[in-house]
């Protein structure tokens, strides 16, 4: 009879840290992973016992439950309401010609820029 006993007990803390180990942050409840399996090591027949009755999330109904991690399930994340960045769809030729462009334009200012002070002058004179 000890024998079946220790059996069980044995089989109830394999089958727990197994259980802790591939079960999500997210539905583990009350304590940490680590402090859980360090929980069902040293104690193995209420630790099994408590993971099993108070440290997972069954979830509702066997609905999965999403993954997220802990820091996540504590405090509510505001929703990312920023547009996604543009995506160019131009070859590298178009835009290496579109860059082109924008430096003659650039140069062109510049010119206008400078001749600007001639044109008053002239206009005053």
């Amino acid at each position: 009879m000890p024998f079946l006993f220790s059996i069980l007990v044995i089989a109830l803390m394999i089958g727990a840290l197994i259980d802790i180990i591939t079960r999500d942050d997210a539905q583990v409840k009350h304590l940490p992973k680590m402090v859980w399996l360090i929980v069902v090591i040293l104690l193995p027949l209420i630790g099994g016992l408590l993971w099993f009755g108070l440290g997972r999330d069954y979830g509702d109904g066997g609905i999965p439950i999403p993954r997220m991690r802990r820091a996540e399930r504590t405090s509510p994340s505001p929703v990312d309401l920023r547009p996604a960045p543009p995506v160019d769809t131009r070859t590298t030729e178009q835009q290496i010609a579109d860059l082109d462009r924008e430096i003659e334009e650039w140069r062109l200012r510049q010119e206008l820029e400078k001749r600007k002070p001639e044109a008053d002058e002239q206009e005053q004179a």
